[in-house]
């Protein structure tokens, strides 16, 4: 009898730390996303969790496809300070291939990315997918376009976005970041 007691508290236990994990994370982290080309599959709130996120919708056949080197400075220099850039491909403008693959060559043969891209990604307000709804929810504001940017503090709150035409070297950008590390 005692034994089925001690268990019947490990269980209860265990589900109360785990309901309590699961509401600690903050909505626009609470999504499993696969990387790239992988069948890797990660939870955003445990692998990113106090971190500074600057979260992008990214397109290998736009104008504003050369921000990817600006990105990948932003995370090499911030990224000690815990301070991650998480890249999510879209065709919702019809600048990506469909090939993952074909996407994560290009980013790093011709960019050198090293920051964590994630699977293609549904942005636009007409079909975007759950972590861009939250992401828009708290922000007020959808991606217009590609290499739009959201700006989450450590506690997962989006603090700022940016447009496309914002640079990720761009002072109003660079100097909230610092800000928040």
């Amino acid at each position: 009898m005692k034994r089925y007691f001690l268990a019947a508290i490990f269980l209860v236990s265990g589900l109360s730390n785990h309901a309590l994990a699961n509401e600690s994370c903050p909505k626009t982290l609470n999504f499993d996303k696969r990387y790239l080309a992988s069948e890797t599959t990660v939870k955003l709130c445990e692998e990113f969790q106090n971190q500074v996120l600057l979260i992008v919708n990214t397109a290998s056949y736009c104008g504003f496809t050369p921000q990817y080197e600006g990105l990948e400075r932003l995370y090499e220099k911030y990224r000690k300070q815990g301070f991650t850039v998480l890249g999510f491909p879209s065709n919702d403008f019809f600048q990506e291939p469909k090939s993952e693959e074909v996407v994560q060559d290009f980013c790093r043969l011709t960019y050198d990315v090293k920051f964590p891209m994630f699977e293609k990604t549904r942005v636009a307000k007409r079909h975007a997918e759950p972590l861009y709804q939250a992401l828009a929810d708290a922000a007020g504001e959808y991606p217009k376009w590609n290499f739009y940017k959201y700006l989450l503090s450590r506690d997962g709150k989006v603090v700022a976005s940016y447009g496309s035409r914002v640079k990720p070297n761009s002072p109003e950008l660079t100097r909230v970041i610092e800000s928040l590390l």
